[in-house]
């Protein structure tokens, strides 16, 4: 059975006021680069950027970690991601939105809090 963390990379990259706002591009690249290094128990790490932070990492897989650029909100890419990866096996994904983790939870996924993660890189 497949375990998948699900990354909101903009409520993530949004919980920590280290100045991102300034290099949205350069905030989501530091957090794939943390990803990529991070010891965490999951097979399949998805990060889902949207609007400039996309600008920061190409789509696509990089060792463990995929990167996928959300059409419009992320919200839906996210919701999208879980689904798919819930029918495979255990799907974590992490944010703070709590609508959005009502959405998750109904396709099957477990929701985490950003801090959680932050705590693991």
């Amino acid at each position: 059975m497949a375990t998948t963390l699900v990354v909101d990379g903009a409520n993530v990259v949004g919980s920590r006021p280290d100045g991102w706002w300034k290099d949205r591009a350069g905030a989501a690249r530091r957090l794939h680069e943390q990803l990529l290094v991070a010891d965490l128990p999951y097979d399949e790490v998805v990060l889902v950027l949207e609007g400039q932070a996309k600008g920061g990492v190409r789509a696509g897989r990089d060792g463990h970690v995929r990167t996928v650029h959300a059409q419009g909100e992320g919200d839906e890419a996210i919701v999208e991601q879980a689904r798919v990866a819930a029918g495979q096996g255990r799907t974590v994904v992490v944010t703070a939105d709590r609508m959005l983790q009502a959405r998750v939870g109904g396709v099957g996924a477990q929701a985490l809090s950003p801090s959680w993660l932050l705590d693991h890189l």
